[in-house]
């Protein structure tokens, strides 16, 4: 349920109807401030509230309405139709992910390898415009007998790269084990596809304080995926991006994964989320990742994910899907022209308080 305030209530009367909220109805308020209106979300149990007798509680209030999705906070109707942004300090500054924001870019390796190839690919990304560095540090691998990564000695090395270049980080956490430790690298926690419905993971990720970025599984429906974002926002951590990065389907001869680009406007009609695309690991091959990654521009996307290596030939992972270095600059001169035509401008989102 949701309470929608008039324009230009004032912040005394916006504190005390939470506060009666809380004291008086048994429910938990969350405010979210839009450009030009105040949210109030309503957490519990809402069954029995009647929404005429919320209305009568102040002259504020414009709506009471019942969220009807089942994943409440997640949902696009929980911010009352407006987008929310999550907002990640870096070295080099601020970088903000939402539908109101120019698109983000996230390149580097699947695998840190060593120190030379993780600051060499570092440099190379951020001299194209990325704004995070990514790489495994731990490898969720089909096969046992693959390679896993290297683990806390690669966290280390992430470390090195951003402290060399000042881009943010983002990696993978695996194990509830291994969060803290993680989570003292990245400024970003990756869920990747095959923990997306590890919910004790979800809610200690969503018990801290670091930005998640959420994949969807391979075979997870879009409601699926949305419920488990919402274990992590129900934990109390409200900044998740959702990354697509391919679905399984019949097709497995000619691409590894099968992008879906239609969840991008789908999500946008459901959520109000920041969304990432990731081409790398939707088609499993370089050659189609240029291509795959402008559409998801012009499909709306507010980011992207690409892997790059300054050797993919020689990568321990992934290495048929990873761009050179100069690849990904000139599709980074590609996708700034195509964002420019979308026309994405900073404009103000709704806030999470």
């Amino acid at each position: 349920m949701i309470i929608v305030l008039k324009n230009g209530t004032p912040k005394e009367e916006i504190d005390r109807i939470s506060q009666d909220l809380s004291d008086s109805w048994g429910v938990q308020p969350e405010k979210s401030v839009g450009q030009h209106q105040v949210v109030i979300g309503l957490i519990g149990d809402t069954a029995t509230l009647d929404p005429r007798q919320l209305q009568d509680t102040s002259p504020w209030i414009d709506q009471v309405l019942r969220v009807e999705k089942p994943f409440k906070r997640a949902s696009r109707e929980y911010r009352h139709g407006q987008a929310s942004e999550v907002v990640v300090p870096t070295p080099n500054g601020s970088v903000h992910f939402g539908e109101q924001h120019p698109v983000v870019l996230i390149a580097g390796p699947c695998s840190v390898e060593n120190e030379e190839m993780i600051i060499e690919t570092a440099q190379r990304v951020k001299a194209a415009g990325a704004k995070f560095l990514r790489g495994g540090a731990y490898k969720p691998r089909t096969s046992p007998y693959a390679f896993q990564g290297y683990g806390e000695s690669a966290l280390g090395l992430l470390a090195a790269a951003r402290e060399a270049t000042g881009l943010g980080v983002i990696t993978e956490v695996m194990d509830t084990a291994d969060i803290d430790q993680v989570a003292e690298v990245a400024d970003v926690l990756q869920i990747g596809a095959r923990n997306m419905q590890n919910f004790a993971l979800l809610k200690k990720v969503g018990a801290q304080e670091k930005p998640v970025l959420l994949k969807r599984g391979m075979a997870a429906t879009i409601d699926d995926w949305l419920m488990a974002a919402e274990y992590v926002l129900a934990a109390g951590n409200p900044n998740v991006i959702l990354c697509e990065r391919g679905i399984r389907t019949f097709e497995r001869k000619y691409a590894r994964n099968t992008l879906d680009l239609s969840a991008v406007p789908v999500l946008r009609t459901l959520t109000h989320l920041p969304i990432m695309i990731d081409p790398s690991h939707g088609t499993g091959k370089a050659e189609y990742v240029p291509t795959m990654a402008k559409a998801a521009i012009a499909a709306g996307t507010d980011s992207l994910m690409v892997e790059v290596h300054p050797d993919p030939a020689k990568a321990l992972s992934d290495g048929p899907q990873a761009l050179r270095p100069e690849q990904f600059e000139r599709l980074s001169r590609e996708i700034t022209d195509i964002d420019e035509v979308v026309n994405r401008q900073d404009q103000p989102a709704v806030a999470l308080v």
